[in-house]
């Protein structure tokens, strides 16, 4: 499908200034400088202090009356543009924890991959309330050696034009206020299990753990074979974009870092060795350290290998997995779901590794609002990994209950905490 034509309307260009007006003034504070070299402190394992962010914020319950979350613009390529500034500014008026503002807006560059020949299949029950989360069944497409054939090689394709116009259009309406530059993929998302599970079924694919292994081994090597040969290609085709800087890693926080890009770096043409990598098997929480190995991070290594740095994990459960984790090469940062045991995960990690751990988001959720809850939580958290290096990422939060004040709070709480002054 063509992309949609790119035409800066006056009225959108109106209402695009004085955002980046905002956005430009806040980049200019040197309070983001401060917070970069603590990220970077952090991911270099020199902690100074606990490191907070939050993202998968659930927007259309702020949205409601919020003159400040109100969409203006009419062209859709300027209403994206629009939605992520306000959405920025929001955030650090409101919640800004440890979060950092470039010193430039971004305009990603248009690409596409074909994927790996086969869309997942299933009845699919979207939850009210416009979160964007919903409930999928999935319908097995995979059960037999003979079906990986239905597994293509990706191909990817840059569309050159449509990133010329929205960096021009872009440029037009603001760049003499502050700098627009194209940007890549810097957070390139490779998990093989949570494509396998979306064809061969959840159960299905746990029973063949020990029914079909070979299938199972089979499927999880053919899914990591076509990520490396999509990788190839986004590298050939200058796509990937340095991550050292407020982008996301994997499932948690920002990559800042004094180790990457290291020698040999190319700034006109970044590759896998200079940057962060990451990956998880979110469905193996409950399966055993040994077949985590087997059907999973075994496979994982030609992948972990590329990178300069890794992170790992996303919500499964790793606090009994620290010696396996420990194969994993270029490991910097582990997930820690919040339903591990805590001290187990500290002690195993110790000042190893970046612990980054995700709060319950489920205390936003309830019909009273418990501060108090929330704060214990992280406080057990801050006491167990004393000596060590944490980022908190609060992520996953699919309500507040109508009330955006609870996360307002709750930021406030957490610095409070990092800072030592709670």
């Amino acid at each position: 499908m063509p992309a949609a034509p790119i035409e800066l309307l006056p009225h959108d260009r109106d209402v695009l200034r004085p955002l980046a007006e905002q956005y430009a003034a806040i980049a200019a504070l040197p309070v983001h400088r401060e917070k970069a070299r603590l990220w970077s402190r952090m991911n270099g394992l020199r902690s100074e202090r606990p490191m907070v962010w939050i993202t998968e914020v659930p927007w259309h319950e702020f949205n409601k009356g919020s003159a400040e979350l109100t969409v203006q613009c009419r062209a859709p390529w300027a209403r994206t543009v629009e939605l992520e500034l306000r959405r920025q500014l929001y955030q650090w008026r409101h919640l800004p924890v440890d979060m950092i503002f470039s010193d430039h807006v971004p305009c990603p560059i248009a690409y596409r991959s074909t994927g790996f020949g086969m869309m997942r299949q299933g009845e699919l029950l979207a939850i009210t309330g416009g979160a964007g989360i919903s409930s999928q069944h999935f319908e097995p497409q995979i059960s037999s050696l003979a079906d990986l054939g239905k597994i293509k090689d990706p191909v990817v394709t840059v569309d050159r034009a449509d990133t010329a116009a929205r960096l021009a259009a872009m440029r037009s309406a603001f760049g003499d206020i502050i700098p627009v530059r194209e940007r890549g993929c810097d957070n390139l998302w490779f998990t093989p299990w949570d494509n396998l599970v979306m064809w061969y079924g959840v159960q299905e694919a746990l029973l063949d753990l020990i029914e079909q292994p070979e299938v199972i081994n089979a499927a999880v090597e053919r899914i990591v074979e076509c990520c490396l040969k999509e990788l190839d290609q986004m590298t050939a085709l200058n796509l990937l974009t340095l991550n050292t800087c407020n982008c996301r890693i994997g499932s948690g926080a920002y990559g800042y870092s004094d180790e990457l890009p290291g020698p040999g770096f190319d700034p006109s043409h970044p590759t896998a060795e200079h940057l962060w990598g990451c990956s998880n098997a979110q469905i193996f929480t409950e399966v055993s350290p040994e077949m985590h190995w087997e059907f999973a991070l075994r496979h994982d290594l030609p992948w972990f290998k590329r990178w300069g740095l890794v992170y790992y994990g996303c919500c499964e459960v790793l606090d009994t997995k620290m010696d396996l984790l420990r194969r994993i090469p270029n490991l910097r940062k582990i997930s820690m779901n919040y339903r591990i045991n805590v001290a187990r995960a500290a002690a195993a990690t110790g000042a190893d590794y970046v612990f980054s751990y995700k709060p319950n988001p489920a205390v936003f959720a309830t019909d009273r609002w418990d501060l108090g809850q929330a704060r214990a939580e992280l406080r057990h958290m801050l006491d167990c990994t004393q000596g060590g290096h944490v980022e908190i990422v609060l992520k996953d939060i699919s309500t507040v209950a109508g009330q955006p004040h609870r996360l307002w709070e709750w930021a406030a709480m957490a610095m409070e905490l990092v800072e030592g002054r709670g």
